[in-house]
């Protein structure tokens, strides 16, 4: 990366520290509940052994994204199922982590939420885990991807693990867009300053027509102010990338 678009992810940075989504705050136990299962739970621990090698970080989608997801979406199930009975509530929690870890196993490949619902049953075959639970988790995976036609499952709670696991990977399309995605698919790809300006407005329209398609209630109320902050930051950058090839 060159020394402009290193200023201009540090700026991103710091632009996202003043700029977070109240969905920290407002969810911190949520957060920290979802964070220690995620790191304490041992088939967590053991998932993660499993699905790091599969992980490609050159598209912003490798393991610290899929921990992200994996926590956040853990998250929205505790905050969606606060009435719940919480034990029910705890392992939803679990499995929806193994399905955050798992879903961008095959992201590199075409049709990649049904090829990686495919690979995930193989990686949880030796699994303690019931066959109900592997199909929710393979359902999760496969129901994740942007703009593709989505019928709600018929049980809540398979449902409900679905529409989580979507909210917490879009969430990524906020800040995480520009403060880490924009920035690895530029090393990968090797773009220079003015291919990135002439792709950025396409990028930013596509970003913003996520907003409409958040799926839990939680997720509704708070993923548009995920996406508003990213094109907060987006903008910002564009608008310094045009001064720099000037």
């Amino acid at each position: 990366m060159n020394n402009s678009l290193h200023n201009l992810k540090l700026e991103a940075k710091e632009l996202k520290s003043q700029n977070l989504p109240r969905f920290y705050d407002h969810f911190a136990p949520e957060l920290a509940h979802s964070r220690e299962l995620f790191f304490d739970h041992p088939l967590i621990q053991r998932c993660r052994e499993d699905a790091i090698p599969l992980l490609n970080d050159a598209y912003g989608h490798g393991i610290e994204h899929s921990k992200t997801v994996a926590v956040e979406a853990g998250a929205l199930i505790l905050a969606e199922t606060a009435a719940w009975d919480i034990t029910f509530s705890r392992h939803l929690v679990i499995l929806t982590q193994i399905a955050g870890l798992l879903h961008d196993t095959c992201r590199l490949e075409q049709e990649h939420a049904r090829q990686g619902a495919e690979l995930s049953r193989t990686i949880l075959q030796d699994y303690p885990l019931s066959a109900q639970d592997k199909d929710m988790i393979a359902a999760a995976i496969a129901n994740h991807e942007a703009f593709t036609r989505y019928e709600p499952a018929a049980d809540p709670a398979a449902d409900l693990m679905n529409s989580a696991l979507y909210d917490g990977d879009k969430f990524r399309w906020g800040p995480d867009n520009f403060v880490t995605t924009l920035w690895e698919i530029c090393d990968y790809e090797d773009w220079p300053l003015t291919q990135v300006v002439e792709r950025f407005p396409q990028g930013l329209e596509f970003i913003q027509s996520i907003t409409e398609t958040f799926r839990t209630q939680t997720g509704k109320i708070y993923g548009p102010e995920f996406i508003s902050c990213g094109l907060h930051i987006g903008h910002h950058l564009y608008r310094r990338m045009k001064k720099l090839c000037t």
